[in-house]
């Protein structure tokens, strides 16, 4: 017997523009890590937002823009004017931990607390986060998707104590940093600022692949976009993140499965949701 769904999915207007269904800016990417800019991007659009700006050097926004003509770019230096615009921002997605972008990044985290978008925190983000001696102020809204070493840096903990106990960590994580933490692990587990807990089902080997955490912070990202609350958002994200990697497997195997072609496959997640909440 299929398990009761209980999500529901951004309503989508038909009278209605993009700004309709949010902005997002995604500041990701560097000399090495261009894809994980690309991925965190794209998979925003694929789950309903309507608009989504990328923030990045200049190599990574050219790379970018010769796989897709659907994201608007944005030069570093011009963030602070324009983050207003924004309804949500995601930061870390292949940012690298170089001491130019740690200035950066504490830059941005202190503005993005003055503010009230929906940030989230992931990849380097998280390590940059981990290395600062005092927390600083961070967003009102925040979300953090650390995997288990990431969470590990954050609470200097062990890694084998939190693959032991998920649930424990992922609170201690949101007591700590005041936020909906999103803990990767083959179950994964969101935990609301209030303490509430999800632990997913859905997802296989298939997403044991460099870039599939890349996926899921722009999933996220474009939820949030669309006005859901964040443990929603999360839950949502997380879920059909999860079936796109077992849609995409059953066509492709759970070996052959690359981050990039779960963008393919998360609109057949969605609308594998419609018909569950349908029967």
């Amino acid at each position: 017997m299929k398990k009761e769904i209980t999500f529901k999915l951004p309503e989508r207007k038909q009278f209605s523009n993009k700004g309709t269904f949010g902005k997002v800016l995604n500041i990701a990417g560097s000399e090495y890590y261009t894809g994980a800019a690309y991925l965190s991007s794209v998979s925003a659009l694929k789950t309903g937002c309507g608009y989504v700006a990328l923030a990045s050097s200049p190599k990574v926004l050219n790379t970018v823009a010769f796989r897709t003509p659907d994201v608007v770019f944005l030069q570093l230096e011009d963030i602070k004017k324009k983050i207003n615009d924004f309804n949500v921002v995601s930061i870390g997605c292949g940012l690298s931990t170089e001491l130019s972008v740690s200035i950066l990044f504490k830059s941005i985290l202190e503005t993005l607390s003055k503010i009230d978008s929906t940030v989230i925190i992931d990849a380097d983000g998280l390590n940059l986060l981990a290395k600062m001696k005092e927390i600083p102020n961070l967003p009102k809204n925040l979300i953090i998707t650390p995997h288990p070493k990431e969470a590990s840096r954050l609470l200097k903990a062990d890694v084998d104590d939190i693959l032991n106990k998920p649930m424990q960590y992922a609170k201690e994580l949101t007591d700590k940093y005041g936020c909906t933490t999103v803990l990767k692990m083959h179950s994964t587990v969101v935990c609301s600022k209030e303490k509430d807990i999800y632990v997913n089902e859905t997802g296989n080997s298939a997403l044991a692949k460099a870039g599939t955490g890349d996926v899921l912070t722009g999933m996220i990202a474009g939820l949030s976009a669309q006005g859901m609350d964040n443990f929603e958002a999360a839950k949502l994200a997380v879920y059909l993140h999860g079936r796109a990697g077992e849609i995409a497997s059953g066509m492709l195997s759970e070996y052959s499965v690359l981050a990039s072609d779960l963008l393919k496959y998360i609109p057949l997640a969605i609308i594998d949701l419609n018909r569950t909440d349908e029967i």
